[in-house]
């Protein structure tokens, strides 16, 4: 679902979605509009570290941009990876956005891929990487973390 909390949405929950021959998806219903309203569809996707993409509106992403861009020499190889795969976005009338070849490529999606709420920002994964990812995390433990939170 999406909340508005300020200028920016809160994003939550995940959707299992399809990518057509083209390499497009479909934004859900329950997060088009709030898109549509807050940055008028305009998107930014670039990889993460872990091997899914990020998906910001793009408002959000020029502050991260921002914050990346100025992250020391040390990090360089960071800013490489979010930085220079960076790839701007627009959703079309049917709320539909293209995945870059080269974005789905890295991300290894092919068709089935699940978009992750995660706050001000998505991570769109390939599905069964996704399931896998999520077995092995559970089976590990949240390491220290379970303990410093209350459900």
């Amino acid at each position: 679902m999406c909340k508005k909390v300020g200028e920016f949405g809160v994003f939550q929950g995940c959707s299992a979605l399809t990518l057509d021959a083209k390499g497009r998806m479909s934004i859900p219903a329950r997060h088009r509009d709030a898109l549509t309203e807050q940055v008028q569809g305009h998107l930014t996707l670039t990889r993460h570290p872990d091997g899914c993409l990020l998906v910001y509106p793009r408002s959000v992403w020029e502050h991260k941009r921002e914050q990346i861009a100025n992250f020391p020499m040390s990090a360089r190889a960071l800013q490489r990876l979010l930085l220079g795969n960076a790839s701007d976005v627009d959703m079309d009338g049917s709320g539909r956005i293209l995945v870059s070849p080269e974005l789905r490529s890295a991300a290894k999606l092919v068709k089935d891929v699940m978009l992750l709420g995660m706050g001000n920002h998505f991570e769109l994964w390939d599905a069964a990487e996704w399931a896998r990812r999520e077995a092995e995390d559970l089976a590990n433990g949240m390491g220290g973390i379970l303990e410093q939170f209350s459900f």
